[in-house]
């Protein structure tokens, strides 16, 4: 049974990267999950490797998992990402050339075959209230919560068509992403939770827009629905960095299908360790 790791939302941070790049050469998994937002954000004001930094993907990134790389040879983890709504998407040229060096296999809207069982990869998330819209989509309908501006109104760093803005879904998306395919092996690497979890509790209590409450849930309907329906074995996801700490609990069951968040608001790294075939037995650590 392949021992994994799953790790998000590290915002650039050295110290959760230092402690990810320490617990692999421990314990050697044979696959890292991440979950998206890797890069630093204004957003997080504590260190990362160099505030400064102009090229974080390329002498960043790609140099410290080369040197990890270097160190474990024939043991160098099989490593899946995505990227975040907080990740620049114009990076994302840097980290396919990261995927051609053999660095990590980036999944993003791709299906992987990996040990028997099928990855997948999708990093959109519905409307937020930030202007950044690379990875942003709307849900199941054009529909936008209170306070939050649509994927049209937002900018983006790559040129993306009116009417994909206008009119694609996360719904669609997945629709589109997995077809007919059996998932009763697949896990499926998120960076939006589903709507109304444990995963996906925002810090928006007692909060108004126009008088009109915000909903303390901030999930993906679609990603709900897609889990209820089809059944995956497991979903990792991130982006919502205190639902863990408000809700009580990282990991959920639907249905079959387990569901966990990597996704944390303390100075840590959140490191969630599981085993493929045994998605009930995960255990997170705050490092």
């Amino acid at each position: 049974m392949p021992r994994c790791f799953f790790v998000s939302d590290l915002h650039g941070q050295a110290h959760r990267y230092q402690q990810l790049f320490r617990r692999i050469e421990i314990d050697r998994p044979e696959a890292v999950f991440m979950g998206g937002d890797l890069f630093p954000s204004g957003l997080i004001p504590t260190q990362s490797f160099d505030p400064g930094h102009t090229d974080f993907v390329s002498d960043v990134l790609i140099q410290e998992f080369r040197r990890l790389q270097d160190r474990l040879g024939a043991d160098y983890p099989h490593v899946f990402l995505i990227l975040g709504n907080d990740d620049e998407r114009f990076e994302e040229a840097s980290i396919l050339a990261g995927a051609t060096e053999g660095i990590w296999t980036y999944i993003h809207n791709r299906h992987i075959s990996w040990q028997g069982y099928d990855i997948y990869g999708y990093a959109y998330i519905p409307p937020t209230p930030f202007m950044l819209k690379d990875w942003e989509r709307y849900d199941v309908s054009r529909f936008v919560d209170p306070g939050c501006i649509s994927p049209e109104e937002g900018w983006h760093t790559v040129p993306v068509s009116e009417r994909e803005l206008r009119y694609t879904t996360i719904a669609e998306d997945l629709k589109t992403l997995v077809k007919t395919d059996d998932l009763s092996r697949a896990i499926m690497l998120f960076h939006a939770p589903p709507y109304q979890t444990y995963l996906d509790r925002a810090a928006l209590d007692g909060k108004q827009i126009d008088h009109v409450p915000l909903d303390v849930h901030v999930g993906s309907i679609a990603i709900q629905r897609f889990i209820m329906e089809r059944q995956p074995r497991l979903t990792l996801h991130g982006h919502i960095h205190e639902s863990a700490r408000l809700t009580g609990h990282w990991c959920q069951q639907i249905g079959k299908t387990w569901c966990a968040t990597a996704a944390h608001d303390g100075k840590e790294l959140a490191l969630v360790i599981f085993e493929a075939d045994q998605p009930d037995k995960m255990t997170r650590e705050l490092l």
